[in-house]
């Protein structure tokens, strides 16, 4: 495979930390719930590309006290302070008009972040911190393949709606059943493969990876994006490396979390 000219072209934003409110929380899938946050906080936020995340604060469930990020010259000052406690996610969507800003959350107890989402109601208060950059990714390639657990379907879902009208696209997305899969809509162009794991644990499955070695990529120069359960995703980057792929060019693999380990650094190098 000849090496493509486009490349992922890194953007910094300067680093804002925000104080927002929820204005509504829903449950849109059994398993997926969406929280709307907003305030005037977002006057100057940006988000231009699919997989822009943020960190949000929360609240210690124990105590009740809501450490905020505090940043100074460019810098978070205050990730190690006691009861600080934040996660990744994505950003489902940015209404700059209506000053707000879409967060979907995998609906789950195990987790700090997911308690909180299944008790979100309007009026409670996060800190937001981010997006501290950007990755602008052509839109133009020949084809473009998407690869996601639940964790990962805010980014490819915001990918899909934001890709121009015509674009050929291939998604596998691993989700527990066919209840989740109203969670996106195709269009013309688009082939999406529902894989259902059933009772295999998240992450444990093996779905994404036989999917990617089974699938018959098509002619041309393609962009691959693998994002879910960082140790399920070494096999897939080794098989499309091996394919001829290039990391930031023609692919970009994405551990958003991993069994075991809280808060993942997913910027953390895993090119194994």
């Amino acid at each position: 495979m000849a090496l493509a000219q486009r490349e992922i072209r890194v953007e910094m934003y300067p680093l804002a930390p925000r104080v927002l409110e929820v204005r509504s929380a829903r449950r849109i899938t059994p398993r997926m719930i969406r929280v709307v946050l907003g305030g005037a906080d977002l006057a100057d936020f940006r988000s231009d590309n699919f997989a822009d995340h943020v960190k949000l604060w929360f609240p210690d469930e124990r105590t009740g006290e809501h450490v905020m990020p505090v940043v100074e010259n460019d810098r978070a000052l205050n990730f190690r302070a006691p009861g600080a406690l934040y996660r990744d996610y994505t950003v489902r969507r940015h209404d700059p008009a209506a000053r707000e800003l879409t967060v979907d959350f995998v609906a789950h107890d195990h987790g700090p972040a997911g308690r909180w989402a299944l008790r979100a109601e309007p009026g409670l208060r996060l800190g937001v911190l981010g997006p501290r950059g950007t990755e602008h990714v052509p839109a133009d390639y020949d084809y473009h393949v998407l690869v996601a657990d639940e964790t990962a379907l805010p980014a490819a879902a915001r990918r899909l709606e934001e890709l121009p009208e015509g674009a050929r696209v291939h998604a596998f997305f691993e989700v527990a059943d066919a209840a989740e899969e109203s969670y996106v809509e195709a269009r013309e162009g688009v082939s999406i493969t529902w894989l259902h794991r059933g009772d295999a644990a998240p992450g444990d499955s093996g779905l994404l990876e036989r999917a990617v070695r089974g699938f018959d990529f098509p002619e041309g120069e393609g962009f691959v994006w693998v994002a879910g359960e960082a140790t399920a995703l070494r096999p897939i980057r080794r098989h499309l490396k091996e394919l001829g792929f290039v990391k930031d060019r023609t692919m970009a693999v994405d551990g958003y979390w991993r069994r075991g380990t809280a808060n993942l650094d997913h910027h953390a190098a895993d090119d194994e």
